[in-house]
């Protein structure tokens, strides 16, 4: 087990021929471009959790039939200052770093008073997301880092805090059907006025600007001021349809004062996270076209959760899915240590992860009696009005045990069937994946002993009449270090198997990642 989290993989900069075996679609090609950590281990130190480990990019090139693999490093301000004094020098989420040699691009301790905060990390782990006609390695703190899909150079640092007030955003932003970029960050800095910022970053600038980044344009499309100043809420992703933000405020919450003081304590800022099973979690749907929040509330009980699904309208309702957990054990099951010889019998979940469905009902009689049940879908979600007028929200639970949820993104934002997901039940390992029917609630898997496949990712057809025409691809890493990994191609609508590309590697477990078609990425001349 500890291969396959802890030990540190090698890159391969320079293109590996796959083994393709089966047949690969010819109208397949593109780039399925991944990321995820890949180095825990420098020098004598090493990082606490699987998470703060330093970004390894790998992909799969498909160019008429064959299949290439490489990976590298991203070059990271933090990977070069890590590498440069052989150890871990900059700080992580769940590992903090001492003393800092690095001081002119990290600044550390902070106060609050003086309301700045520690210059993050640039560790760019969890995902990439195209902005104009450029790709960029992101995580959750103000940097992301462009890079060439092709080679997986590292380009441009980008500060978001050049643009937009925010300390932390997701890692999974949303595009419109214009291609612009939309995606939320949280404001810790203004006087202590926390709040959540919800910005949109163009896919084009003017002609005359051609020079400027499309970031010198990014605009503040609203924002939620935070329940808690002091305490603002964790949040991995965020949901769209056609005319609302979805934003939920999660009892899941960030100790800004904890934080202040995480460096001189001595401890991570991932202890300065805590989950109140007692609270509230809060919906916010915001309005696209006038920008304001409606102003009904509702909530629902305490969860946890990182991975919205999707959502869309109908007959005056917002129907919205995500994968929530009734706690917060997911993130402390990947700390190194727990991840041993024997984690996946002796680590398990204490909550099993679960696709919920919620039906708000937006536009609902407002002379409801108290204590109806305001959702007039046929559905076995509720809301109920309650005295003061806020809506108590219950989900329906469509099924168990998925995790790392993706869509065919067409259908983002509107009614849709399917899920592609990794299933993991009770232990946070995958072993298969699915398709899961939203309607008739039938589920698909595909599995292989000692197989441990990523996150899949759907890829359309280009003629495709419906949702499920295309393919879905995933990496699969082998828990027998013998035998070498492979990238799966399956046959969306019916599960089964097109065919495999293997590469001899030592491939890592990455997070997320997207399916690049050629026609989308630039080439080196131009």
């Amino acid at each position: 087990m500890d291969a396959l989290y802890g030990r540190n993989k090698e890159e391969h900069p320079e293109p590996i021929k796959a083994e393709v075996q089966g047949q690969l679609p010819t109208w397949l090609q593109g780039i399925l471009l991944r990321n995820g950590p890949g180095m825990h281990t420098i020098g004598d130190s090493k990082y606490n959790h699987w998470f703060d480990g330093l970004a390894l990019l790998h992909s799969f090139t498909f160019k008429n039939g064959e299949v290439y693999y490489r990976s590298k490093y991203l070059r990271s301000d933090t990977y070069n200052c890590n590498i440069e004094a052989n150890r871990i020098v900059v700080s992580e989420f769940g590992t903090m770093a001492y003393p800092d040699p690095c001081k002119n691009i990290f600044a550390k301790a902070f106060s609050y008073l003086s309301h700045t905060i520690p210059e993050f990390t640039d560790n760019c782990l969890i995902n990439i997301m195209k902005a104009g006609d450029d790709f960029y390695a992101t995580s959750e703190t103000n940097f992301i880092r462009k890079i060439n899909p092709q080679t997986l150079e590292t380009l441009d640092k980008v500060d978001y805090n050049k643009y937009v007030a925010v300390n932390v955003t997701t890692s999974h932003p949303h595009y419109d059907s214009d291609g612009n970029v939309l995606n939320m960050g949280t404001s810790i800095v203004d006087k202590g006025r926390t709040k959540y910022l919800l910005y949109k970053i163009p896919s084009s600038v003017p002609e005359q600007e051609k020079k400027k980044s499309c970031f010198k344009h990014l605009e503040v499309v609203c924002s939620i001021p935070s329940r808690s100043l002091l305490h603002p809420c964790y949040y991995h992703s965020f949901g769209i349809t056609e005319n609302y933000i979805i934003f939920i405020e999660q009892p899941f919450r960030l100790d800004i004062v904890k934080m202040a003081t995480a460096y001189i304590r001595g401890v991570s800022w991932a202890s300065c996270l805590a989950y109140n099973k007692d609270d509230k979690t809060w919906f916010h749907f915001v309005d696209r076209k006038t920008k304001k929040e409606v102003s009904t509330k509702f909530y629902t009980d305490a969860m946890v959760f990182f991975h919205h699904i999707n959502a869309y309208e109908e007959d005056g309702h917002i129907v919205f899915d995500l994968i929530a957990y009734t706690d917060n054990s997911l993130y402390d099951m990947f700390y190194l240590k727990n991840l041993g010889k024997d984690f996946e019998e002796n680590v398990k979940l204490t909550s099993i992860p679960a696709c919920k469905r919620f039906v708000i009902p937006l536009q609902h009689d407002k002379d409801a009696e108290v204590g109806s049940n305001l959702v007039t879908l046929p559905c076995t979600a509720t809301a109920v009005k309650e005295k003061d007028g806020n809506i108590y929200c219950q989900p329906e639970i469509l099924c168990e045990g998925i995790e790392l949820p993706r869509i065919n993104y067409d259908y983002n934002g509107k009614k849709y069937k399917y899920v592609f997901a990794t299933e993991v039940k009770w232990s946070p390992v995958p072993t298969k994946i699915a398709k899961f029917n939203t309607q008739t609630k039938e589920m698909l898997h595909w599995g292989q002993d000692h197989c441990w496949p990523s996150e899949p990712v759907f890829v359309p057809h280009p003629d495709a009449k419906e949702e499920d025409d295309g393919v879905v691809l995933t990496c699969v890493v082998r828990t027998d270090p013998k035998e070498p990994p492979f990238l799966l191609v399956l046959d969306a609508k019916t599960f089964t198997e097109l065919g495999r590309a293997t590469v001899d590697v030592d491939m890592h477990l990455d997070l997320h990642g997207m399916f690049i078609p050629a026609q989308d990425v630039k080439t080196q001349t131009e």
